[in-house]
């Protein structure tokens, strides 16, 4: 194992769903690198592992990547997880990965949960090709300026935000995408309260300002149909 990066997947909410392979990992490498301090320890803890740990974030990555790498070089083995989910889906590490092509550190991503094709199979539209947007921008003026351009585009379309943007990103699709466009709001997936809210996008919205939502979510607009 020596001389290498895994980018090990971890579980997005339900830690039943770790692979035996990314356990495997994360208990034989020499050291881990998390998103946050408090996430990693919570999931370890959980799997009784100990580990020496490197916070690797948007704040910390510039400072951090030469140290790791010149651990590495030395021959030891470093395990990439996020706070949950895919490491460098929609999350940091980037940098670290660059510099470790660069410096011909053999990567290995390790398979696990994910929100994307869970949301996907479970909306039941045709996603045999689909436009990943991601997440747009938190200025409510740049976010409709790119739903406008994303309007123009006629594939199935996903896009993710925090919990508390749920009610505005859907008042803005309704906005620009007009209240009958189908949607799907995939809602605290792999969770004991997921759900699977399914109808135009005016009335999902009106159920979320109902219900209220707050949660992880992964939005799913059907523009093919449009």
């Amino acid at each position: 194992m020596s001389n290498k990066l895994y980018l090990v997947s971890t579980p997005i909410g339900n830690y039943d769903d770790i692979t035996l392979r990314g356990l495997n990992i994360m208990r034989s490498a020499d050291f881990i690198i998390c998103e946050e301090y408090r996430e990693a320890r919570r999931l370890l803890s959980y799997f009784s592992i100990t580990k020496d740990l490197i916070a690797l974030n948007e704040h910390t990555e510039k400072d951090v990547v030469d140290e790791i790498i010149t651990r590495i070089e030395k021959g030891e083995t470093a395990a990439l997880i996020s706070d949950c989910g895919t490491p460098l889906f929609s999350d940091p590490g980037h940098l670290l990965v660059e510099m470790c092509i660069a410096r011909n550190i053999h990567i290995v991503p390790v398979p696990g949960a994910n929100s994307l094709l869970p949301a996907l199979t479970g909306s039941n539209f045709d996603f045999e090709t689909f436009y990943f947007a991601g997440w747009l921008s938190p200025k409510k003026d740049l976010r409709r300026k790119e739903l406008l351009k994303l309007k123009q585009i006629k594939e199935v379309i996903v896009l993710m935000d925090t919990p508390y943007r749920l009610k505005t990103l859907l008042a803005d699709v309704v906005k620009i995408f007009g209240k009958n466009i189908p949607v799907v709001l995939a809602y605290q997936l792999t969770m004991e309260n997921e759900r699977f809210y399914r109808g135009t996008a005016d009335e999902v919205l009106k159920i979320a300002e109902e219900e209220n939502l707050k949660g992880e979510f992964v939005l799913i607009l059907n523009n093919k149909r449009l």
